[in-house]
């Protein structure tokens, strides 16, 4: 099995997934550093599942999806021979926003969020792994493109979201209500919305847990 292989398979063990490759970022990478990888969850049951029965959420103590990213990925990363970065490294802080759109695999959608082809609107990010070796990922087309639809832009009940920003007050407030209650059930309605995001859907006692962290 060639590095590249043996690396995606470390990762779908874990329930886990590379979205996009791009440039070591000198200001946050080791000098060696070949590749950036930005690692996010799999759609679905698996990663969940791994992470609930793991000892970081199963421990009672605070950030258990942020302390079972740094775990696992620190350990990738030790294996290949690279290092592990976080969004929560910092300050400063490493720019995953601009590590995304500099990669060409990940776009900003009509309603603001990044897009990734196969991800949709559920991107999220784990961490991104430094490796001291080159790897590259199949070109994919920014799903925008072809969709005509695009029924992003009218799912939020209270217009929350737009290419010009976010309106967190508007969300927030709705949550509040009684309608607001179907959003903290399923999660964002503008991302479940988007054609892409289907196959990388989330479970709902995920969708959840992140609302019930979000919306405290």
């Amino acid at each position: 099995m060639d590095t590249k292989s043996e690396l995606l398979s470390a990762l779908d063990a874990q329930g886990l997934v590379a979205l996009a490759v791009t440039r070591p970022d000198p200001g946050f990478c080791p000098p060696d550093a070949c590749a950036l990888v930005l690692i996010g969850p799999q759609g679905g049951a698996v990663w969940w599942d791994r992470l609930q029965a793991s000892p970081e959420w199963q421990d009672g103590t605070p950030d258990p999806v942020d302390r079972w990213s740094h775990r696992t990925l620190t350990a990738l990363a030790g294996r290949f021979g690279g290092a592990a970065l976080f969004p929560s490294d910092g300050p400063p802080y490493p720019p995953f926003l601009r590590w995304a759109r500099d990669s060409g695999a990940l776009w900003q959608s009509p309603v603001g969020m990044l897009v990734h082809a196969d991800a949709g609107l559920w991107v999220s990010f784990r961490g991104a792994l430094a490796l001291p070796f080159p790897l590259s990922l199949p070109a994919t087309p920014n799903p925008c493109d072809t969709c005509t639809a695009q029924p992003c832009r009218t799912a939020c009940p209270v217009n929350a979201l737009g290419r010009d920003g976010y309106d967190t007050a508007a969300c927030h407030a709705y949550l509040d209500t009684p309608a607001g209650g179907e959003c903290l059930s399923n999660g964002c309605r503008a991302r479940r919305a988007c054609p892409a995001s289907q196959s990388h859907a989330r479970m709902q006692s995920q969708s959840q847990y992140h609302m019930s962290q979000f919306h405290v």
